[in-house]
């Protein structure tokens, strides 16, 4: 299963082997290309020069800018071929990425954030970038040496001498740089992550007077990505002027060796310079590679934490679709912990509903009413029980089909950036009829006409000006949206005033004439008037459920006994 699991990234990859192979198809011919230079230098000594024949060298001339413009060309080729390979790897994974994330954020909140889509950019970057030549060029090295053997074997044996070391200085870089670079680019996450949260709370920094304090906070962190990118910068910039400097002290040192050699009429001084090039294209893989190691262990970071992801969320496979749910609910012994939680939120929970009926969920804090409601949607899986939907269990559903059948109003209200009428539509094609019914089971059609532009005003994340009260019963609406056989209200009055909780009261009686299944979470007892059955959480244990006034009288009477 791991082995499936893990090969997420590895059959993207595949599926942009033709695009590789293209690529180190145009390599190749590059790298032949390559040999233009040391050749043309090659013959204007050896040739032009001893000759001193000026067609010779028009001819070879036009010959060399020839090359060296179909070289230039097919770089832009081969370059126009890695950027499509990103587009396409980025294409193939974006959507599994970004649907491992939110799922990710349902399980661990701590790890709410989008930085798998930044990790998704760093390698597209990589492939496309000047890194990932070096890996294309650096089978030619051999072939490049073979060549300074024919012009003399000491070239040679110089050139793998040289190779060597600069091997050498690549692995101690990868060596020296590995940990810092890692560190880094981990601590810069968590500064972001908490800039992030600290941006989401701007108003109530700014009312309080807190932010010099969470400045000086996130700039302590801000000051370790620093600390550890300078240490990782200054390592690989080591390296990186080491390399460079040992090449061209590499190649001025064979062309004194092949003047040496010229002395000794044991080689033309065309062979000489040729022999130069020769070595610096041979070296030059080595070089790249070393002054991009940043670039790509970033990248290797970033794949990592990509592949972890799809490890630790798989992809959810198709399951058979079921029948429209009718709203029969069934908790089964459930015991549930909330994600990062230790304890258990819900303790042996049993109870069932029937369609249509409204069941309010009534406890003190920390009871584990909100902790039931999500597991009642299916967001939180269960340590042990079953939750059945119409006798299902509720994971057997396909969450796209099973979704526009459940209504959720959370505590904290969340509107997303677009229309009014998009955020209600679900941001689904919107259907003009369905979103001004759902307004008015709501009793939000009059304050929606009364904003600017109606129901096209255009809200943020924030939801821009609107009140508390406005968010959440726009957030109703966008839960009644076409048809709902179950509908979770947790805490669905806690921002309304008067008139926002008449209009929640009547849309409850609607819902009731409707048959549509309720559970409200409230502690607010005008909202639990019209309700069916009443049940009480108590430390994540059941502890009363029924009719609504048998419940309310039992509660009557556990109050006197403990106030006598």
């Amino acid at each position: 299963m791991s082995v499936d699991i893990a090969s997420d990234l590895k059959d993207a990859l595949r599926a942009s082997k033709k695009g590789f192979i293209a690529a180190g198809f145009f390599s190749f011919f590059i790298n032949i290309l390559m040999l233009t230079a040391p050749l043309y230098m090659l013959q204007v000594y050896d040739r032009v020069v001893a000759a001193r024949s000026f067609d010779t060298l028009v001819y070879l001339t036009v010959i060399m800018v020839g090359m060296f413009t179909i070289m230039g060309l097919l770089e832009w080729i081969r370059s126009r071929i890695l950027v499509r390979v990103g587009n396409q790897l980025d294409n193939a994974l974006s959507p599994r990425i970004y649907t491992a994330m939110f799922e990710q954020g349902i399980r661990q909140p701590e790890k709410r954030n989008a930085q798998p889509l930044a990790d998704l950019t760093a390698v597209r970057q990589f492939m496309t970038g000047n890194g990932l030549f070096a890996f294309f060029d650096a089978p030619w090295m051999p072939i490049y040496i073979g060549l300074l053997f024919i012009f003399h074997s000491a070239f040679g044996w110089f050139a793998i001498c040289a190779g060597i070391i600069l091997l050498i200085v690549a692995i101690i870089n990868e060596k020296v740089t590995r940990k810092p670079i890692t560190e880094a680019g981990s601590e810069n996450i968590q500064a972001q992550n908490l800039a992030n949260n600290n941006i989401n709370n701007t108003e109530v920094l700014h009312a309080m007077g807190m932010l010099p304090n969470i400045l000086k906070r996130w700039s302590s962190k801000h000051q370790e990505v620093l600390s550890k990118q300078t240490i990782a910068s200054d390592k690989a910039g080591v390296f990186a002027n080491l390399s460079k400097i040992l090449r061209m002290m590499f190649q001025s040192l064979i062309l004194g060796l092949g003047a040496f050699f010229v002395i000794q009429n044991e080689m033309s001084a065309g062979m000489m310079i040729a022999g130069s090039i020769l070595m610096g294209r041979a070296l030059a893989p080595l070089d790249l590679l070393i002054g991009t190691w940043a670039g790509f262990n970033g990248a290797r970071t970033a794949y990592s934490r990509l592949n972890k992801l799809l490890i630790d969320i798989p992809s959810n496979q198709r399951k058979m679709s079921l029948p429209n749910p009718e709203g029969a609910l069934m908790i089964e012994n459930v015991h549930a912990i909330p994600p990062g939680a230790k304890a258990a939120a819900l303790k042996g929970v049993n109870f069932s509903i029937q369609p249509g009926m409204h069941v309010g969920i009534v406890g003190p804090s920390a009871a584990g009413k909100s902790t039931l409601s999500r597991i009642i949607l299916g967001l939180w899986p269960v340590a042990n029980g079953v939750v059945r939907l119409d006798g299902a269990d509720i994971n057997h559903y396909n969450r796209d089909e099973l979704g526009p059948n459940l209504g959720y109003l959370p505590q904290d209200i969340e509107l997303f950036d677009g229309s009014i009428s998009e955020n209600i539509a679900r941001f689904g094609p919107v259907d003009a009829i369905k979103v001004v019914v759902a307004a008015k089971k709501a009793g939000v059609h009059e304050m929606i006409l009364e904003l600017p532009n109606g129901y096209d005003t255009r809200i943020g994340g924030n939801a821009g000006a609107l009140s508390g009260g406005q968010r959440q019963r726009i957030g109703l609406a966008r839960a009644l949206y076409g048809t709902p056989k179950l509908l979770v209200l947790d805490e669905p009055n806690s921002n309304l005033d008067d008139q926002g909780e008449m209009a929640l009261v009547n849309t409850m009686q609607t819902l009731k004439r409707e048959g549509v299944t309720v559970i409200v979470v409230s502690h607010r007892p005008s909202i639990l008037r019209n309700i069916d059955q009443l049940l009480v959480l108590k430390d994540g244990m059941m502890q009363m459920f029924g009719n609504r006034d048998d419940v309310m009288q039992a509660l009557a009477q556990q109050k006197q006994q403990a106030a006598s």
